[in-house]
């Protein structure tokens, strides 16, 4: 870690934060860090707040996979980003500074949609009914069609974002050391003319799931990368996979993944 030393703090800039933010920039440069105002300058960027704060530093700064990841908590707990706490933020510094990180490399999920647009999520992508209409999408395995979906959507989940939206409808959580994504099913509807799986499934990291939207008066649905929305009319084909890149995060050596998630709902 020794050649780390540039630090970008990811925060929300009103007044509170930015005084949090400055405690810890002169915590970093009492340590012989430097803080750098450009993220593409950083070899560690480090956001303020919580989990949802976490998710937009990481969207905000390009999902870079050449720099570290860390999250500093400024909840009542730590979330499954967030390793370190504000109120310990010695922990952060020492941390790096005497190795007791580990890196985590977290699988995202790759978004194309009608074959412009593209983008990544580390959490989960979710693509919803717009209005109050059932959303009916042709649901493809690779090149083989596996279902006809109708119902309010679906959530396509990485290994980490699977103890968030994907767990609240009862989809699984998932070991973050199985590089897969989980396909979750928002109120589906099942009929004699309608028929899908009715439970999650989980894909391997070369599959590539499509999704063909039947129009139906219905074809503008409302997409979700993590905490983000995204609108765009006339959605034909959403093809979601797991990208050959990966974002690096850090966690102390003795917090693991399933350790969080004890703390977090157990």
């Amino acid at each position: 870690m020794d050649n780390r030393r540039n630090i970008y703090f990811y925060y929300k800039k009103d007044p509170e934060m930015i005084a949090t933010a400055s405690q810890l920039s002169e915590l970093a440069d009492r340590y012989g860090f430097t803080i750098v105002k450009d993220y593409k300058k950083a070899n560690i960027i480090a956001s303020i707040g919580g989990d949802g704060t976490f998710l937009q530093a990481v969207r905000k700064t390009g999902f870079r996979d050449d720099c570290l990841y860390a999250g500093v908590s400024t909840k009542n707990s730590l979330g499954i980003y967030c390793d370190f706490h504000m109120n310990e933020t010695s922990k952060l510094i020492e941390a790096v500074e005497y190795d007791q990180l580990q890196v985590w490399r977290r699988p995202i999920i790759e978004v194309t949609v009608d074959g412009v647009t593209s983008f990544n999520c580390l959490n989960e992508f979710s693509v919803q009914s717009g209005i109050i209409k059932t959303l009916v999408m042709e649901v493809f395995i690779d090149n083989m069609h596996f279902e006809t979906f109708r119902g309010d959507g679906l959530i396509i989940s990485t290994p980490t974002g699977s103890s968030g939206y994907n767990k609240s409808v009862n989809g699984a959580v998932v070991d973050p050391l199985i590089p897969c994504m989980q396909i979750s099913e928002l109120a589906s509807v099942n009929s004699n003319r309608y028929r899908s799986l009715g439970s999650s499934f989980i894909l391997a990291q070369d599959r590539t799931l499509t999704l063909k939207v039947v129009p139906e008066g219905n074809d503008h649905p409302t997409m979700g990368m993590d905490n983000e929305a995204l609108s765009i009319q006339h959605v034909e084909k959403i093809q979601v996979k797991l990208s050959d890149k990966k974002i690096k995060t850090v966690k102390l050596k003795d917090n693991s993944f399933w350790e969080k998630v004890k703390k977090n709902f157990l």
